[in-house]
């Protein structure tokens, strides 16, 4: 099911439904934050009840007991010794797709058994994991096992439904697939749309881009991997120059960066703080340049990707030839978890691409109106949220 499509309410409402007809329920989400939105509503939904002693709610267990025996609990999949030795009517999986199979198998089937219960998962998918295998043994079982698609725009809500629609122009095409009109998107190759703007063959000059706002994303390494800069022109949406290189000391990578900076004017400059990224960053800042520290980490880094995808698709950035190679290559796949993993087939390498993601943040950033100071609040930010300028062919 897509984004925001209404699965923790139908999930509550089948939930709360089994525990007061005196069924044991555990509703199991990937981590414990994740059963707060799940828990207010069961706990509102059940106030009325409570006044009338006919069951107790222990929030600090989240827990609710009926008196006839009924139960719901709510349980993180990344506790799992929670659950070990419980017996269930029902379970309930939100977000199946991100929790690890070895849960669903190993601890979360044995609490069936007791009861022969019954199990619910529930979740937008995640590329093609073990949730895409029992989808599809449902949909081959329809006997004991019975599967069901629907996207976002099926959601009677009208706002929901128009969220959906937006979607399709905020985010790229394969995360519109995958969270609004939930579909199963197999791993592999992520941008899309490469040939048609990786055309510059020479940087610009100076002087073609005065008075335009110069922007620029940095990717350190030092031996095996590549330092890269990209410059990109805020108002042109086109890289303007770039510099690549390694096996060079620090400080001359920083003197590089500062040269091509002073060149171009750049007003604001988003580096990966990552390891050898922050103490760079504080040099840099001692010499004056205007620098933000970004740390790519698998929550920060999707949003990084694919706003980048997304200015590929919508033709809004302009790149170098010397950079196709890498986004074509530049994959996406699925981790036992359930969340993407973006980066280089083995043996190759991304650094033009997260410099070139950084540098199109940044432009993103500065074209919300961001002065350097509230870059530092909103670079963290989702992309979509920054309303990329966008330009056509």
């Amino acid at each position: 099911m897509g984004r925001r499509w209404g699965k923790t309410v139908l999930g509550g409402a089948i939930s709360l439904a089994t525990a007061a007809g005196g069924g044991r329920v555990a509703w199991v989400v990937p981590t414990y934050r994740n059963g707060r939105a799940l828990w207010r509503w069961a706990e509102n939904t059940v106030a009325p009840v409570k006044m009338a002693g006919l069951c107790r709610v222990n929030r600090s267990e989240r827990l609710i007991e009926f008196r006839n025996g009924g139960s719901l609990g709510v349980y993180s999949a990344d506790s799992e010794d929670s659950v070990r030795g419980e017996a269930f009517h029902l379970v309930i999986l939100d977000e199946a797709a991100r929790i690890a199979e070895s849960a669903w198998q190993d601890v979360l089937q044995p609490t069936l058994a007791d009861y022969n219960g019954d199990a619910i998962l529930i979740s937008t998918p995640k590329g093609r994991n073990w949730f895409y295998n029992e989808f599809q043994r449902a949909l081959d079982d329809r006997q004991y096992a019975m599967a069901w698609q629907a996207p976002s725009a099926h959601n009677p809500i009208v706002s929901i439904q128009n969220a959906a629609r937006k979607a399709r122009d905020l985010v790229p095409e394969r995360t519109y697939r995958q969270e609004w009109l939930a579909e199963f998107v197999e791993d592999g190759g992520f941008f899309r749309n490469i040939e048609a703007r990786a055309i510059i063959e020479r940087a610009d000059l100076p002087g073609d881009h005065a008075g335009h706002t110069i922007v620029m994303g940095v990717d350190w390494a030092k031996s095996h991997d590549w330092t890269v800069l990209t410059t990109l022109c805020r108002d042109c949406g086109r890289v303007v120059d770039w510099d690549r290189f390694n096996k060079i000391d620090y400080h001359y990578q920083r003197e590089r960066l500062k040269v091509l900076s002073d060149r171009w004017g750049v007003k604001t400059i988003l580096a990966e703080s990552n390891s050898i990224g922050e103490p760079n960053i504080e040099e840099l800042r001692r010499a004056g340049l205007p620098v933000v520290g970004f740390a790519t980490t698998s929550t920060t880094k999707p949003a990084l990707i694919e706003g980048l995808g997304l200015a590929l698709e919508t033709n809004a950035i302009t790149i170098p030839l010397d950079y196709m190679e890498e986004l074509r290559a530049f994959e996406v796949e699925t981790r036992r978890d359930g969340y993407p993993r973006y980066g280089a087939p083995a043996g190759m390498h991304d650094d033009r691409v997260i410099s070139l993601a950084l540098a199109w943040r940044a432009c993103t950033a500065v074209s919300a109106g961001a002065n350097y100071l509230e870059f530092l609040r909103i670079q963290a930010e989702p992309v979509t949220a920054l309303h990329p300028v966008t330009r056509s062919t």
